[in-house]
């Protein structure tokens, strides 16, 4: 590995300095721009970057975008750098409990004091005439957090889509693009076609594009482009999966799929970023990421919790369940948002249930329990159902419970994660920052995937 070249910090203007903030202040700051929505484009962010001096510049990228898959597959690129020795800056959304997770650098988030000082530094550059949404302020927070800290690569996840992304103001050393379906439709376009012209925006010229993508008209799309750009395009299909051959820590096929596309990506840059068989074969068994396919045993229970919140996650849901704990149906506790294709996705896991547990999300899009009841007799799913009217009755309902699994919402497991004292909340609720609020000059506002 070549040594580590230390950058300067980026640090703020000296004029117009503003009195330090507290790690609350700056949630709450962070909270008030949520009001600005979701903006695609890309000027804004440049702009932001540019006031504190182009961070990304002096960076090293893998972009990696998808519908499902793509979080996953960054903790596993990040494991198999740290563990070959890189100092790794990590960027994903959403986060489940603290928003310090969306910005972790060797998989330590964020610490609250370096988020209210940097959220300072960047108030003051920010240009008068300027104002950004929560995501592209918060994308340029973590590339002055990466520049700061001088990582030697970051894995950078798209927010949404790809094309018109706030983190697509980078020159990446590769592309990924994971498994892409039908969601975000409003927004991505209404077929997987458009959906993956909107994600195949992150290839660059010349750049190098892996793709675990499997739909037909998909993969098309971004062989297309790839071809369009010059740029070397590399399929991770069945037979590739099959070859990889390594143990891999995340359960189900899914996790094979993935894994599978951050070790293609791996050996195609070790040229840049030399990674030994033996670092990646450790990484790839020891990665962790909490909310998919996430199992853990609390005294005589085993608890099983999986961020599944699309028709394509929840069938991926379904397969690792049955591959992982044949013969077994768990109690399942499931919360979902009315935004996502809720009915279809209750129907479809309602047969892998002993019986379920409906509580709603902590959010102003969550589908109320009477009406993922009803929408489970309509759908005749012969099972029983028990409401709640929140997270911590369901979770008592189902304390004795030999096995349980929930699902459902990414932002309904960061809840439960949090009510089982399995992470520490920090200060203010910072899970409502993952609600971007009603946008006003711009386009409709829109959450991140959860």
């Amino acid at each position: 590995m070549r040594p580590c070249i230390r950058r300067p910090p980026v640090r703020g203007s000296t004029s117009n300095r503003q009195p330090p903030v507290t790690p609350a202040e700056a949630l709450e700051y962070l909270h008030g721009l949520s009001q600005f929505g979701f903006q695609p484009g890309l000027d804004s962010t440049r702009r932001l970057a540019a006031a504190v001096g182009n961070p990304q510049d002096r960076l090293r990228f893998i972009h990696v975008a998808g519908t499902n898959g793509k979080g996953s597959t960054c903790a596993f690129l990040e494991s198999a750098y740290r563990t070959a020795g890189f100092r790794t800056g990590l960027y994903t959304s959403p986060h489940l409990v603290r928003f310090g997770e969306r910005i972790q650098i060797g998989r330590q988030s964020l610490p609250d004091d370096t988020l209210a000082r940097l959220v300072s530094e960047l108030r003051e550059r920010l240009p008068s005439d300027l104002q950004p949404t929560f995501f592209e302020f918060t994308t340029v927070l973590a590339l002055m957090a990466f520049a700061e800290q001088a990582v030697d690569l970051v894995i950078w996840e798209t927010g949404l889509g790809g094309r018109l992304d706030a983190t697509n103001i980078v020159t990446p050393l590769a592309s990924v693009i994971t498994s892409i379906g039908l969601d975000h439709m409003q927004v991505l376009g209404g077929t997987v076609g458009e959906i993956a012209a909107e994600k195949a925006g992150i290839i660059k010229p010349g750049v190098p594009v892996v793709t675990s993508v499997d739909r037909a008209e998909a993969l098309a799309v971004i062989q297309y482009r790839a071809r369009e750009l010059d740029s070397h395009c590399v399929v991770v299909d069945a037979a590739a999966v099959g070859r990889m051959g390594l143990p891999v820590s995340l359960h189900g096929p899914h996790q094979r799929i993935n894994a599978t596309a951050a070790v293609v990506t791996v050996r195609l840059l070790r040229a840049f970023l030399p990674v030994s068989d033996e670092h990646l074969a450790h990484a790839l068994a020891h990665t962790v990421w909490a909310g998919r396919m996430q199992t853990f045993r609390r005294g005589e229970q085993t608890w099983l919790l999986d961020g599944a919140h699309n028709a394509d996650g929840v069938a991926a849901f379904r397969r690792a369940l049955g591959e992982c704990f044949p013969e077994r149906h768990p109690v399942l506790v499931l919360g979902m948002l009315r935004d996502k294709a809720w009915r279809e996705m209750a129907a479809h896991l309602a047969p892998a249930a002993s019986r379920l547990v409906i509580a709603p999300v902590s959010s102003p899009r969550t589908v109320s329990p009477e009406e993922v009841r009803e929408a489970l007799l309509e759908a005749r799913c012969g099972r029983a159902v028990r409401l709640c009217n929140t997270v911590e009755e369901a979770l008592r309902a189902v304390a004795r419970e030999p096995f349980v699994a929930v699902t459902g919402s990414l932002y309904f497991i960061g809840e439960v994660l949090e009510r089982l004292g399995l992470e520490d909340s920090g200060p203010g609720d910072q899970r409502r920052l993952n609600e971007w609020g009603p946008a006003d000059r711009r386009t409709k506002a829109l959450p991140e995937s959860g």
